[in-house]
Formats: C-alpha cells, structure tokens, sequence
C-alpha cells in the first residue's frame, strides 16, 4: 500500500492529503437553504455534507493523491453520518484517490481484531466475509502496546493496507505526556518512534518505506527532523498545515533527499477556502469547489518551493 501511495505522489506531484471533515457550519448557505428549508434532521444533514464533498472532490481529485476521512465528523450524524463517511469514501475511490480513514482507533486482543478487520480487514459473516468500510490506510493509537497494533498489523500484511501509528501529535498539549523523559533518557514519543521503526521492517516497500506509518505534527518542525533520523523506513502522516499553523518550511524535515518521506494533510484551509482570503473575493459561495482547488493549488506551489530551495524534489 505504501509504494500505491507513493506511486499516486509522484504521479500526481504533490505530497498533499486533504483532509474531508466536515461540519453543518463549513457548508454555504445557498447549500444550507437547499436541504434545510423542509426537513431539520441527522439524514438531512448528511446528505447536504456529501453534497459539499462531492462537490470538492470534483474540483480537486486531479491534483492530490488521497483524501482523509476524519471519521469524529461523520459520527457527530449518527447512522447516516457514518453512511456518508462510506459513500464519501467510494466516491474519493472512483476518482483514483487513496482514502486515509482517521479513526484514530485501538484496543487489546479480540476487540482490536474487531476494529482492525471493521477499517482494513474484513469482517466474518455466515460462510462469506464483507468489508464495512471501504478506506485503505488508517490512523491507529499505540498507548497499548504491540498487542494492540498486531491485529493492524497483520490485516497490512492479509490485505495490502496500511496505518499510520500517532507518534508526536500536532496539538499543543501534545508534550504532556508524549514529551515525559523516561528512565533510559528518550522521550515517550522516541520510544514509541522506535516500536513504530520496528513494526514495519517486514512490510517495507520498493521506495525503502513502510506500510506502518506514523503521524508526527507540522507544528512540531524541530522533532519532525529528529524523528525522520529515528525512523528512516517510516512513511510520515503530517497534520497542521494551514489552519493549525504548520507552514510550508516547518515540514521539510519530514523529506528524504529525493522529496519523498512525507504526506501533508489540511482540512479547514481547504474546505472553508471560499470564505478567506484571497479566494473569498475571487469565488462565491456557489464556487466553493472552485476555491478549495485554488487553494489546494496555492499549497502545492507553497510546497514544492520549499522542496526546491531544500534542494529536495520529487
């Protein structure tokens, strides 16, 4: 899964996710009035959010090499919240486009199992198996341990998946635990940076990465550069960008020499495009799509400058 990944990076010549989370409040009000002005209800809801994706994944699929689910979002809608994250998911997947679910999920033996095969495996029913969700990388939680990251683990290794393991987060308070010292002399975070570098050796791919990741945060640039040492076949998950703070120069460590190493995802920068600037005052509200290619645009060129004057490229 992770050269896929990558082979869809170089095609596509950018290191960009963008990340599809949605809320009622991102939507325009002309999208609002369509599906409000009868019914206010959780179904309601989610058919005008997969409206707003689907619109913006119509204006930049072309440009990207996946897109980010942040599954809290569609949770938020209940049952048909959860059925517009499916058939946003196989919407992105008609369009070429990798899909990352962020689902952030772990637990310890049968119940790990559960939500490995629920994301990247399948599920067992009378003499057949199905999958519930069609996505094929998620974001996994490593606070229990290797029990709890086996089941992902080998559903990679069954089903050409991938995970991409938190590490150092992108959150301000990310350091109270993450930054604790432990009685060898590393930070919890380089411990876990360590286990994650071990998890992967056996499903290293063409391009010297694994399909075990990790997230490491774009407000953190200084650790970015140190875990990329620590970790040299780990695939890098970056969130931050944009709307959080992370910028363009802030992420380079994350890239290897040849401009690979790293995928940058923003999500509110993107969706919400069409209300800041400059694109507020080039697009309207109808144009939102327009404006979330616009900026989609505007960060590949951010990146690719950076990558250039870092003597970087892909």
């Amino acid at each position: 899964m992770i050269d896929k990944l990558i082979s869809k990076i170089i095609e596509k010549e950018t290191p960009i996710v963008v990340g599809l989370d949605p809320r009622l409040e991102y939507l325009p009000q002309n999208l609002l009035d369509k599906y409000f002005k009868q019914d206010i209800s959780l179904e309601t809801a989610a058919r005008a959010i997969l409206d707003f994706n689907i619109e913006i994944l119509n204006n930049i699929h072309d440009l990207i090499p996946a897109v980010k689910l942040q599954v809290a979002y569609y949770e938020m809608y209940g049952l048909p919240g959860l059925k517009t994250f499916i058939e946003t998911a196989n919407y992105a997947k008609s369009k070429g486009l990798i899909v990352i679910g962020d689902v952030k999920r772990n637990d310890i033996g049968s119940t790990a199992e559960a939500y490995s095969n629920a994301y990247i495996g399948y599920t067992p029913l009378y003499r057949e198996y199905a999958q519930a969700f069609p996505v094929d990388m998620i974001t996994v939680n490593p606070y229990l341990g290797t029990d709890g990251i086996k089941p992902f683990i080998d559903n990679c290794k069954r089903n050409n998946k991938g995970i991409f393991v938190l590490v150092k987060t992108s959150n301000p308070s990310s350091g109270e635990f993450q930054d604790l010292v432990t009685a060898d002399g590393y930070k919890v975070y380089e411990k876990v940076a360590q286990k994650v570098n071990d998890w992967g050796q056996d499903l290293i791919g063409n391009y010297g990465y694994s399909s075990v990741g990790a997230v490491i945060g774009a407000t953190y640039p200084h650790q970015l550069s140190e875990l990329r040492k620590l970790m040299p076949n780990v695939y890098f998950l970056v969130p931050g960008y944009g709307a959080q703070g992370g910028r363009a120069q802030d992420i380079m460590g994350g890239f290897d020499n040849r401009g690979l190493g790293s995928i940058i995802n923003a999500s509110r920068s993107i969706m919400c495009a069409y209300k800041n600037k400059p694109w507020k005052n080039q697009f309207n509200s109808r144009e939102f799509g327009l404006a979330s290619r616009a900026e989609v645009i505007n960060m590949k060129d951010e990146i690719h400058k950076a990558l250039i004057s870092n003597k970087t490229y892909f």
